[in-house]
């Protein structure tokens, strides 16, 4: 392993119980954020924030606009990616989270269209687009954050957490929409919506505080004691290990694309389609979150006995295998089958890839460049497949006489390109996670020889 040379201090290392608070906190808050709008995209924009009168058009405007916040992902991701491989993982965590913790706080106090008219799809708009900015970052920093400090026998665990938080987030958002949408529907479109939005102050202050008292971790201590930080990481990453970047691209996909797909397209085709009360499919995400936030560390503590590749390959192929059975049971009108099939679709194919894919990307990159690969990565293939999912689900399902047919094939089409992918991947559960150079990186644990002196920031 490579290692400073013997005049270097010794790397100061946060707790393990602060590293999972830091990473759950964090990612919480930004999934919080993102499913509350994905939410609110399906139940709520569309009626009072886009000119009323065409119901597809306004639900196409609202989902149109989810898509926004994920194509300006990749530019947050990119800008917060390199400052993080530049000045640390630590204080990039810290501005992504006011950013995007802000932005959604603002979105509660956007008015409808009645009250201001072309204005409020505006303002929705641009905070969409700060929120999404500062998002970035913050999956890929938190994962980065968490496999950097974790004990090498546990770092799929540890790189799980920022999954976890994903769900508690989605378990949060959903869970208080679903009590929400208990109000009667004109109290609800006036004020209920806003509130879930107005209370993501709180886990701000929260994952704040959290992320103020933890150290910079070891690797990013050490890549500074050697004078090895690189003045360029993104150039850096594009010339030399540009592989990873498309491998986490292609595993990214059905991730992103299938989730998104159940959790947002679902719970409007629940409502309105086949005319199911309002607050069936918010619940049901809700079970399905609760579900995910136990198997999702059990799939990243399952990574590090037999590796992150057969984990990862079995979400993707449940996923495929499962798209036409998801949609059975949603067909049925049962609620307790729709919920079933929630669960079994978020918390057992979803929640696979997502409690691998933490140490798993981590571990694709030297850590001069591991921040920018993995967001580089992650964020794109988000922005083109997660953001867009919906949007085509609801389009191609319009376009079949709202059938959910082509809707399962495209599920199956995500999830076979993601499978196709993780076949080129190495596998990665026993690398050297301070490896500084691609060269390091590469190389058996055994063949790497440790330092003696500083190394050239290119590695």
């Amino acid at each position: 392993m490579s290692k400073t040379h013997s005049s270097a201090p010794e790397p100061r290392r946060s707790s393990p119980r602060a590293v999972a608070a830091a990473a759950l906190a964090g990612s919480a808050l930004e999934w919080y954020d993102y499913f509350l709008y994905g939410a609110a995209a399906s139940l709520v924009f569309s009626k009072i924030i886009f000119p009323p009168g065409h119901e597809l058009i306004g639900t196409l405007a609202a989902f149109a606009t989810l898509a926004l916040g994920f194509l300006v992902r990749p530019l947050g991701g990119i800008y917060f990616g390199a400052l993080g491989d530049r000045v640390g993982r630590k204080k990039v965590l810290v501005v992504t989270l006011l950013l995007m913790g802000g932005a959604t706080t603002l979105i509660g106090a956007v008015p409808s269209y009645e009250a201001a008219g072309f204005w409020a799809p505006v303002m929705l708009i641009l905070l969409r687009l700060v929120q999404g900015f500062g998002a970035g970052a913050e999956f890929g920093g938190a994962a980065v954050f968490s496999a950097e400090n974790a004990p090498p026998n546990r770092r799929g665990l540890f790189g799980s957490f920022p999954g976890v938080g994903v769900y508690i987030g989605l378990l949060l958002s959903s869970g208080i929409f679903a009590l929400l949408t208990q109000l009667p529907e004109e109290q609800f479109l006036a004020w209920g919506w806003r509130i879930p939005f107005f209370a993501s102050v709180l886990m701000i202050a929260v994952a704040l505080i959290i992320r103020l008292r933890i150290d910079e971790t070891p690797a990013f201590q050490e890549l500074q004691s050697r004078e090895a930080v690189s003045a360029s990481p993104l150039k850096d990453l594009l010339r030399q290990q540009r592989k990873p970047v498309l491998i986490v691209m292609g595993s990214q996909v059905a991730q992103s694309g299938v989730s998104y797909i159940y959790q947002t397209f679902v719970i409007t085709y629940i409502a309105g389609t086949l005319a199911m009360a309002s607050s069936v499919g918010p619940v049901g995400v809700a079970c399905a979150a609760a579900v995910a936030v136990v198997t999702t560390p059990l799939f990243g503590a399952l990574t590090d006995r037999i590796g992150r590749k057969p984990v990862y390959l079995f979400g993707a192929a449940f996923s495929a295998v499962f798209a036409f059975p998801f949609f059975a049971l949603v067909n049925t009108r049962s609620e307790g089958l729709v919920i079933i099939a929630m669960v079994l679709g978020i918390g057992v194919g979803i929640a696979a890839m997502l409690g691998a894919q933490g140490a798993f990307f981590a571990e694709l990159f030297s850590s001069q460049v591991r921040f920018s690969g993995l967001v580089f990565g992650r964020e794109i293939s988000a922005a083109i497949f997660g953001g867009f999912a919906p949007l085509a689900a609801v389009a191609i399902s319009a376009a079949a006489d709202d059938a959910t047919w082509p809707v399962a094939l495209l599920a199956i089409t995500l999830s076979a390109i993601t499978f196709i992918a993780l076949l080129y991947a190495p596998e990665t559960r026993h690398v050297d996670i301070e490896a500084t150079t691609a060269g390091e990186a590469a190389a058996p644990p055994e063949q790497v020889i440790p330092s003696t002196g500083p190394v050239s920031p290119r590695g």
